[in-house]
């Protein structure tokens, strides 16, 4: 799909020639310009001349001394979102409720238009401005020199992509300050980026946004042993916070299959959920600070060590220090918020003390309905030392099967299995954890009515390892398998398999299921907190499927008073979809918010909020 993306994009470069002017309000077709944003940059030099009086006001940086490279070089770059076609106008197609690029419109969903009209390009004059802040190294521009930003114009499932012509990497929160001083002053709009590892398009330009990748940002500030407080620059690798803490017998309070990739910051700006929560609880809760830059350059630093304080938030800019005042804990509001309200530059995180012993053990149920009764029974029985309880069901461990990611059970110990369950131990000595689990298997198995068909309990580091292995696999094993339509969302626990059941009956019904169209319709997640990842497997995305698929998964939702975001974000996925969430009272004021904090829209537009 992507070669035959490619070739549409050069399609519809060369369409787009001699068609753009300033100051129009027909936007349609718009998609196919930007798609050739790259090869229209150049173009913006014919007519400038008798355009520069037309842009009034967009002369770059007037007030901040910006460093001109070349006389009248803002007038000559095009503004955003303000075209006319010479062409007719197509009739008006009715707007589909995808979010995935198709054919005809490869990059992300648009952002609110009003907004978009007030957004400006980046320019080779603001390179210049940029220049004086980053060495050359931490500017990668096709502005003045080629460079392949696939990497962070795509997401990493290859479902959604940017044309962003402009990636910074500040190496400090003072770098951080002064571009978004600068982009706001000139309405230029920011995406800030960590590992990129997103399910929901939240960290890729939805067009030509300026790229702030946190990667550079990597070095760990401080770690108390004692308090188990971590203080870490926001592009600080998951893993590598893990390998820090672990010498002093500490762990980090959140697990991802993306460890390895993810940064702190963007896990705190998605609120990230995984494999600890049921331990450790949500990101809310372990995270005691934040340092975070506004989108006017002014740095908000809450980077608290403190278990207790009522006292509410510290308010600092670059020169003064930062003082407790009462008032509300603004920390809060960031935690989540995609990074449309400022960008995090620093976490200070609580590290719970490493569990002494661990254990895990992977269970086969005949049927879902024994979930929920052997969870209840494993709460009991485990009690302190219940860690994990993961939920997988036949396909999806099938499918982790078929794509290397482990075998737990043998062919014969899995005949009649419906779903699979890991549980996970955590607790302070081997012996009496391994005795309470030994003392669970054998009561299940010994039980009159069985819940369980068979289970096997790891003895070793590395088969403990193993069975993790297949838990996390699954992603990447649907990811090898097709392309994934991926839903995380929250339901009642008695639900989770009717929802996959219906789901796949509803596809059905439309004609959709097959090798050609959809080839499975699985779920797994956390039955600790209620979070079931639905996933649709298909040979490739189309507008068929995806129309099948939206509204339907959201009002089935609704329906059960859950949300359409557990743990994965909104992003640009799920922006149309928020109100089957969220009253109209609570989207009012969550605008309310963003305007507060961002007036000029600038930061991550078309994400979280329409």
């Amino acid at each position: 799909m992507a070669e035959e993306e490619e070739v549409r994009g050069e399609e519809g470069a060369a369409g787009g020639r001699g068609r753009r002017e300033v100051g129009g309000e027909d936007r349609e077709g718009e998609a196919e310009l930007v798609e050739g944003r790259g090869r229209q940059r150049g173009r913006g030099r014919h007519g400038a001349a008798g355009r520069r009086g037309r842009r009034g006001g967009g002369r770059a940086g007037a007030g901040l001394g910006a460093a001109v490279d070349e006389a009248g070089e803002e007038a000559r770059q095009p503004v955003c979102g303000a075209r006319i076609h010479a062409r007719p106008r197509p009739a008006r197609a009715q707007k589909s409720p995808s979010c995935f690029p198709t054919p005809q419109h490869r990059l992300l969903p648009r952002p609110t238009m009003l907004l978009r009209s007030i957004h400006t390009a980046v320019t080779r004059s603001d390179l210049a401005h940029f220049a004086s802040i980053l060495p050359p190294s931490a500017i990668l521009s096709t502005l003045h020199a080629p460079h392949d930003l696939t990497q962070y114009n795509n997401d990493w499932m290859g479902k959604y992509r940017g044309a962003s012509t402009t990636v910074l990497k500040p190496k400090s929160t003072d770098q951080v300050s002064q571009i978004l001083k600068w982009c706001n002053h000139r309405r230029i709009p920011v995406v800030p980026q960590g590992g990129n590892t997103g399910l929901v398009g939240g960290s890729v330009p939805t067009r030509d946004e300026l790229i702030l990748s946190l990667s550079n940002m990597s070095k760990i500030r401080s770690f108390d042993p004692v308090s188990g407080v971590l203080v870490a620059d926001a592009g600080c690798i998951l893993q590598s916070l893990t390998d820090h803490v672990a010498p002093h017998n500490h762990v980090m309070p959140i697990d991802l299959g993306a460890k390895g990739s993810c940064q702190i910051g963007g896990n705190v700006a998605t609120n990230a959920g995984g494999l600890r929560l049921l331990r450790y609880g949500s990101l809310h809760g372990t995270v005691l600070g934040l340092e975070v830059v506004l989108p006017d350059g002014t740095i908000l630093d809450q980077l608290s060590t403190l278990r207790k304080d009522n006292t509410g938030t510290s308010y600092s800019t670059l020169q003064t220090p930062s003082h407790p005042v009462p008032g509300y804990d603004l920390k809060q509001l960031f935690i989540g918020a995609e990074g449309t309200l400022g960008v995090i530059t620093g976490v200070s995180i609580l590290t719970p003390p490493a569990p002494q012993a661990s254990n895990n053990v992977i269970l086969a149920l005949p049927s879902f309905k024994n979930v929920l009764p052997l969870y209840q029974i494993v709460k009991r029985q485990l009690s302190e030392i219940l860690s994990a309880f993961e939920y997988i069901d036949r396909t999806a461990y099938d499918l982790a099967v078929k794509h290397g990611q482990g075998r737990a059970l043998s062919d014969e110990e899995v005949q009649g299995a419906q779903c699979f369950v890991l549980v996970e131990t955590s607790g302070g000595r081997r012996e009496h954890d391994a005795e309470k689990l030994s003392d669970l298997l054998e009561n299940l198995l010994s039980a009159d009515e069985p819940l369980i068909t068979n289970g096997v309990m790891s003895q070793s580091p590395a088969q403990f390892s193993s069975l993790w292995a297949l838990r996390e696999g699954v992603t990447e094993a649907v990811s090898k398998e097709g392309k994934p339509y991926k839903y995380d969302i929250s339901v009642p626990l008695t639900t989770f398999q009717d929802v996959v059941d219906n789901t796949r009956e509803h596809l059905g019904s439309k004609g959709l299921l097959g090798d050609d169209a959809v080839k499975h319709v699985l779920g797994y997640g956390h039955v600790g907190d209620g979070n079931l990842h639905l996933n649709v497997v298909a040979a490739a995305y189309t507008p068929e499927i995806q129309a099948a698929l939206e509204p339907y998964i959201y009002e089935v939702v609704a329906s059960h008073r859950g949300s359409i975001s557990a743990e994965h974000g909104i992003g640009a996925m799920k922006t149309h979809a928020l109100r089957y969430s969220k009253s109209d009272v609570s989207i009012a004021l969550m605008k309310k918010i963003k305007d507060v904090f961002d007036p000029n829209g600038i930061m991550n537009p078309g994400k979280v909020l329409e």
